[in-house]
């Protein structure tokens, strides 16, 4: 009786591991043939729109192109370090193909077939078209080299374990393409493409539940920063009821607000990339961002007397 049961105890446990790293395996994606030579210009407006710099950039210098990375991400499952996306061929892309740059950037997979973890913001880059991330690829590879490896992250257990970021993208990665809605005009789908996508404005602008995951139900809503100071704003209609279209495209522009404060914190390098856009591309995420109902987020902490 106690050999079958611990044959039975067995086969669970080897059944149970089977099934884990069957779910886990990572899944790249089939990429079509190119239809076209890569497009330079759209490749830097969509490096600007994804905020490439913010993070990737070599922190306190100033030439926002020296892609070398190194920035530290805190959040509340370990410290990340942004890596080098510089086309060094030693320590950052330089070797990489087309087909891994899109797989990285569109399905968080890593050249060797291991997952990156979602603080790289690949649960909304997903929604990329696959000839606009081959124009992006295209035009890092035109960048300056930045030799430097960065440190590995500082990661507890079972953080630590890539092979479980398998089963947080089965349960929050939604990898359906971005479907223009044809009751909008072309300027608001764009808005919504650059918003959604590069722009990936949900990812700091969304309450996340305790494994990470961005709670749907108030996206957009604002809530605790995921790097553990501060509060990010509802920019839903909720937290911008007020602001005009134009107050929304001068703000990304300008970081300057309506009401006469400017953007602070982590905010200020994206509105430095954002900067960088075509007027037409910051006026039509303008309008997809108006245009989102109102929402209600997490109650903000109140500030304590005297404070800030």
């Amino acid at each position: 009786m106690l050999r079958r049961t611990i044959h039975v105890i067995l086969i669970a446990v080897v059944a149970a591991l089977a099934a884990y790293w069957w779910l886990t395996a990572p899944t790249a994606l089939a990429l079509p043939a190119p239809t076209r030579a890569p497009d330079l210009a759209n490749g830097q407006e969509l490096f600007n729109a994804g905020g490439c710099s913010s993070c990737h950039a070599v922190p306190n210098q100033p030439d926002r192109l020296k892609l070398g990375g190194g920035l530290a991400l805190a959040s509340p499952f370990g410290t990340f370090y942004a890596p080098n996306i510089s086309p060094d061929p030693a320590d950052g892309i330089g070797r990489w193909s087309e087909a891994d740059f899109v797989n990285a950037v569109m399905r968080g997979i890593s050249p060797e077939g291991t997952h990156y973890y979602p603080a790289f913001p690949y649960t909304s880059y997903h929604l990329a078209k696959v000839d606009d991330v081959r124009d992006l690829f295209a035009y890092l590879k035109t960048l300056p080299p930045v030799s430097g490896r960065v440190r590995d992250h500082d990661l507890p257990f079972p953080f630590n374990i890539r092979r479980n970021v398998g089963i947080w993208k089965l349960l929050f990665m939604d990898v359906r393409p971005f479907v223009p809605a044809a009751m909008h005009s072309a300027g608001w789908n764009r808005g919504a493409y650059l918003v959604n996508g590069f722009g990936h404005c949900a990812e700091c602008h969304s309450p996340r539940n305790f494994l990470g995951g961005v709670v749907t139900a108030q996206r957009f809503a604002g809530g605790p920063n995921p790097e553990g100071e501060g509060w990010v704003p509802n920019i839903t209609q909720k937290g911008l009821g007020s602001w005009s279209e134009k107050d929304i495209a001068d703000f990304l522009e300008t970081g300057d607000m309506p009401e006469g404060d400017s953007a602070s914190g982590s905010m200020r390098p994206v509105i430095k990339n954002l900067a960088q856009l075509k007027p037409e591309d910051r006026a039509a995420m303008a309008a997809y961002l108006k245009s989102l109902p109102p929402v209600d987020g997490p109650t903000p902490p109140k500030r304590k007397a005297g404070g800030d």
